[in-house]
């Protein structure tokens, strides 16, 4: 990716491009991205940065597991949650996507539209991730702790997570991800069991699940709108797992 390109995604996501006088180039900003499938000292991502292209159809058998999985969220009563919700929000992108992109839950337009991250969040996680080369589109999956809308975005309850987790656990053993990118706290805690505040969740690679896949944490693109000045620690957090994703291939 090309440094004026990076620049206006950086631009997009509220992070300041600034040129030191004594070097000419962005301290706080690193090196520049490489082209997709190049780098330094080879690769730095697959020609699909992080994926299988979409152009590779799923077997047969996966396939079938997917819409097996999606008719059972449409059709959910678990919690009391699909009382009040549209629809069951399944997830978006690259069912073979080496990134999996794991938020909370569906918000008032999500479940309008059956899409995870859309409105003005959905636009800066897309802007954050066009930063470092993915796109839901092309190279990333993205999905909810929740399934279901929670009723005036309040947090998840216990039993309402312990209801639906399995849903994500299912989808993680059908697309095996080679990293996950946990966004904000309450899908930061609920994946890691835990209560640590997420900025002490920040910065680290904790292995998920039976193959040890590294999730990594930042916070959600909701919070950033709300508080501008921690989106250069969210650039961190992408620069971090850009650099252990590299550190995979």
């Amino acid at each position: 990716m090309e440094t004026h390109r990076r620049n206006q995604y950086l631009e997009a996501i509220g992070i300041d491009v600034w040129v030191p006088r004594s070097s000419g180039v962005s301290q706080a900003l690193e090196a520049p991205l490489p082209a997709p499938g190049t780098g330094a000292s080879g690769p730095a991502f697959p020609a699909s940065p992080g994926s299988v292209p979409l152009s590779v159809p799923l077997s047969p058998e996966l396939s079938a597991d997917w819409e097996k999985l999606r008719a059972e969220v449409s059709a959910c009563t678990r919690c009391a949650l699909h009382a009040t919700r549209t629809q069951g929000v399944l997830g978006v992108g690259n069912r073979q996507a080496d990134w999996l992109i794991i938020g909370e839950a569906p918000g008032a337009e999500e479940d309008r539209r059956g899409e995870p991250f859309v409105g003005r969040a959905g636009q800066l996680l897309d802007a954050m991730l066009r930063a470092i080369g993915l796109s839901r589109e092309t190279n990333v999956y993205i999905a909810n702790v929740l399934k279901s809308r929670p009723p005036g975005n309040r947090d998840p309850k216990p039993n309402e997570v312990a209801a639906c987790l399995p849903y994500l656990m299912r989808q993680i053993a059908l697309m095996r991800p080679r990293l996950i990118l946990a966004v904000g706290r309450i899908a930061a805690q609920n994946l890691l069991s835990t209560d640590v505040p997420l900025g002490r969740l920040r910065g680290k690679i904790h292995p998920f699940g039976e193959l040890n896949t590294p999730l990594i944490v930042t916070y959600h693109p909701a919070y950033l709108l709300r508080t501008p000045a921690d989106k250069r620690k969210a650039w961190d957090d992408l620069k971090f797992a850009r650099g252990v994703f590299r550190q995979l291939t």
